[in-house]
């Protein structure tokens, strides 16, 4: 991990840990807690090794495989700041991606995935457009974090199968939440993340390609 990166994952870190603490501290009625899954892809990649190989890699999503596609978050809205349509969220997502039979073929690889998974966690910022007449309220969101996928990759030279530590994430995304109760809401959402990951592999060699997703999440939220 490049002494950048390191700097990186700290500061993320401590952001992540601050908007936690803050969360806690704020008033009840402030909190979201909010579950999700849904439909995710991920579009071609270049992938290169420090050893010289490079090749372009197609990714299949397989959101309803085991392990599936899943993410939660805790989203702490600025009422007591006066401004009760800007909120702040810790957003955990298992995104995920195999590489498909012809990047196998072509890289002379027998598996290369980041299933279990491409984990992100951002720290995002919220703006919802609410309005008391009625009972869905549009919001949009924009983050960054960090991921930490499971790399596995086994090749003729060697075998990695370890979660490492991969980069910066950004987060972008757009939703509608419909209330249901005073206390639970449901929202359908489209999320998009661009992924930098710089992992070793077997034999010294570091894998390098930038992953973008693209997701409609169906979630549900409980309003403390």
């Amino acid at each position: 991990m490049t002494s950048a990166l390191r700097s990186s994952a700290s500061l993320l870190a401590g952001i992540a840990f601050l908007t936690i603490c803050s969360a806690v501290s704020a008033s009840a009625e402030d909190l979201q807690f909010s579950i999700y899954g849904g439909y995710q892809t991920a579009p071609h990649s270049g992938v290169d090794l420090s050893d010289g190989t490079s090749f372009t890699a197609g990714w299949e999503g397989k959101s309803f495989g085991s392990p599936p596609y899943y993410g939660a978050r805790v989203t702490w809205w600025l009422e007591d700041f006066n401004k009760p349509n800007w909120g702040i969220s810790l957003d955990f997502t298992h995104d995920k991606v195999y590489a498909d039979d012809d990047t196998l073929a072509k890289a002379g690889w027998s598996h290369f995935e980041f299933t279990d998974g491409l984990n992100l966690i951002t720290v995002n910022g919220l703006y919802r457009f609410q309005d008391p007449a009625r009972r869905w309220t549009p919001y949009l969101g924009a983050g960054i974090g960090v991921n930490i996928p499971h790399v596995e990759v086994i090749r003729p030279e060697g075998k990695t199968w370890a979660y490492e530590f991969g980069g910066v994430t950004l987060q972008a995304q757009a939703g509608v939440d419909f209330k249901v109760t005073e206390r639970w809401s449901t929202f359908v959402e489209y999320k998009g993340t661009y992924s930098r990951i710089d992992v070793p592999i077997d034999s010294g060699v570091d894998l390098k390609t930038n992953i973008f997703t693209n997701a409609v999440n169906v979630g549900v939220s409980f309003h403390w």
